[in-house]
């Protein structure tokens, strides 16, 4: 990622990884990612902000390309590696630096990388510090997505540093926001897969920077917001309360008889004017999945059973959903059996962290009968009158 002056004096000096398909071992990465470290040079003091993952050496030859002699601090946001894994080589290189930081950030430092206690200089919420002709205010704004994490506002300049938050996993080669499209929903997808688990906690953050002025956000990942409303409003949507006219079907078949109950109760929801996303557990990107439980009202797991619990693959989508903490309104499940099934059970031990309805289930022995595709249609009308009293039809 070639050096960037955001405004005078301000500098992008991150890294593109565009081949990286995987994070965390975890999270797919169509678009690869970026590792976003930003330079401030003040009339007193230099800055960096964060630095970027381990892998990448393109930081250095960014530090060079300016000739940075000196740099005062170094901001750590967020004690994740892909922010702080080059934290000791530019201590190395600049040994006057000091690690500027909170409290729990600075201890998970000192665990992830080995840092020494004399390596830093602590800060609190609301603290500011002085560049000479710049100031810094720190804002500290935990769980997102990590207890430690903070946020840095450049009051002269109106430039908010929101580390992971606002972030999308898209390297690209512009600076700025260009395609929204794509950018919505790179962004819309990380929020699903690594924020959305803390909806409650970013509702209090943004209320925390709502009467800030802001010409640029900064995130961690991703290209910058020139127009921080496209980002702003988007969160605001994706935090509310408020859910869409839509039944997410995530479902796995292992001889016909589930695909062919998955398959007549989108038909009668359909019918009904409820809009369906199906999702074939073997074949998914769970990203894509994760995204579409950002907005939707209901969740149906579908599947059969595997020596009397649910398929592995189904077991993992509520894994995922429950870890995900969606804001869905109403729960349930279908599937079907050989012999004798304890899936129910199972699925329904493990949505602990929904505060969902839980709607009567659907499980058959063998192919679906008549009596079960009217079971299916009276589910299906169920979850109708839910959506009815939401106002969602």
């Amino acid at each position: 990622m070639p050096v960037k002056e955001l405004k005078k004096g301000v500098y992008t000096v991150g890294v593109n990884h565009r081949d990286r398909k995987l994070f965390d071992e975890l999270i797919p990465l169509p678009d690869g990612t970026s590792y976003n470290a930003y330079f401030i040079k003040g009339s007193q003091k230099n800055v960096l902000l964060d630095t970027v993952d381990p892998s990448q050496d393109e930081l250095f030859k960014n530090l060079e390309e300016m000739k940075v002699d000196r740099i005062d601090y170094i901001i750590s946001h967020h004690a994740e590696q892909d922010h702080s894994g080059r934290i000791p080589d530019i201590l190395k290189r600049y040994p006057e630096a000091r690690v500027l930081t909170n409290p729990k950030c600075k201890d998970f430092l000192m665990d992830l990388l080995l840092l020494s206690p004399d390596q830093f200089q602590v800060i609190n919420d609301g603290q500011t510090l002085s560049l000479g002709d710049r100031t810094l205010k720190f804002i500290l704004a935990p769980w997102a997505h990590w207890p430690e994490t903070m946020l840095t506002y450049l009051e002269e300049d109106k430039i908010l540093f929101s580390c992971d938050l606002f972030g999308s996993h898209l390297a690209t080669a512009e600076t700025f926001v260009k395609d929204e499209s794509k950018v919505f929903e790179a962004a819309k997808r990380y929020y699903a897969e690594i924020m959305m688990p803390f909806r409650a906690n970013i509702v209090k953050h943004l209320e925390k920077i709502q009467n800030l002025k802001i010409d640029l956000i900064c995130p961690s990942h991703g290209p910058i917001y020139d127009k921080p409303s496209f980002i702003l409003k988007a969160y605001k949507d994706w935090i509310s309360d408020q859910v869409k006219n839509e039944v997410i079907l995530p479902y796995v078949s292992m001889h016909g008889s589930t695909q062919k109950m998955a398959d007549h109760l989108t038909r009668s929801l359909n019918q009904k004017g409820i809009h369906v996303k199906p999702y074939n557990l073997t074949e998914t990107d769970l990203g894509q999945l994760a995204i579409s439980l950002v907005d939707a009202a209901s969740v149906i797991i579908a599947t059969p059973t595997v020596l009397i619990g649910p398929h592995p693959a189904a077991v993992y989508a509520t894994y995922l959903i429950n870890a995900l903490r969606p804001k869905i309104k109403f729960f349930s499940m279908i599937g079907s059996f050989g012999w004798g099934s304890k899936a129910e059970e199972t699925i329904r031990s493990m949505i602990t962290n929904l505060k969902a309805d839980y709607l009567d289930p659907v499980m058959i022995k063998g192919h679906p009968k008549e009596a079960d595709l009217k079971a299916l249609n009276d589910l299906a009308e169920r979850i109708y009158q839910k959506h009815k009293e939401l106002n969602l039809l």
